[in-house]
């Protein structure tokens, strides 16, 4: 595999250019955005980094450098909500400079609690995909507030570039690991259909009564779908 898009210009746009390709070349699809996280925290300026697909109101984590980022990225599937999120709603970068202060501290209040909590004061999400397609984001995190540079913007979507191609070179059904997370991702909807019969609600008011008690309990919506599943969690009309 390489990079989606000629990098040109300057000679460290070319430098993380090679890097990229030096990190997949040889390497199967499915591994791809696991390597391309490990290599992002190399290259940028961030401490961590993790890509989530896009699902119908749940994101689902794909992979994570580190354990902020997947923790990170299920308290944002849990919630709804956060700058990866925004990014995979609107298909456009989202750079959240600080997140204990100003606009984006108001925008995502909660999830920048849970993010300032465990170190992380700046979060850029870029979306993998092309066009009007969103297939997902590329989610970094940084531990002091700031912005990225033209070039680390550029370095930046480089590697989304060749995420996005790598999950399009998959062959058709997915590889293994795909299957599991699609597989969570089920999950979680089919348990929003139990919390539909058991309440007698629409499914936006079920989705949102599982993540309110995901958040309530310190747990992940995929956990507490599980045990919605296997009926040791039920959701009663008068709670």
């Amino acid at each position: 595999m390489r990079p989606s898009e000629d990098p040109g210009g300057p000679p460290e746009a070319r430098g993380a250019a090679e890097a990229i390709a030096a990190e997949v070349r040889g390497v199967a699809p499915g591994e791809v955005p696991g390597r391309l996280c490990r290599l992002a925290v190399r290259l940028l300026p961030v401490a961590d980094a993790g890509a989530s697909l896009r699902g119908d109101g749940v994101p689902v984590p794909l992979c994570a450098g580190g354990d902020r980022a997947s923790y990170l990225a299920e308290i944002q599937a849990t919630l709804g909500d956060g700058p990866c999120v925004s990014a995979a709603e609107a298909g456009a970068v989202v750079l959240a400079r600080d997140l204990t202060s100003g606009a984006d501290a108001g925008r995502w209040p909660v999830f920048a609690q849970q993010a300032t909590a465990v170190g992380v004061r700046a979060v850029y999400a870029l979306p993998l995909g092309s066009g009007a397609v969103c297939l997902g984001t590329l989610d970094l995190y940084r531990d002091t507030p700031g912005g990225l540079t033209g070039p680390q913007l550029r370095t930046a979507r480089l590697v989304t570039g060749v995420m996005t191609r790598a999950l399009m070179e998959l062959p058709h059904g997915g590889d293994a690991w795909l299957d599991e997370l699609a597989g969570g991702h089920d999950e979680v909807y089919r348990a929003v259909g139990m919390i539909m019969a058991q309440l007698g609600v629409g499914a936006d008011e079920a989705l949102a009564r599982l993540r309110a008690d995901a958040f309530a309990h310190g747990r992940s919506a995929y956990t507490v779908a599980r045990d919605v599943l296997a009926h040791r969690r039920r959701f009663d009309p008068d709670r």
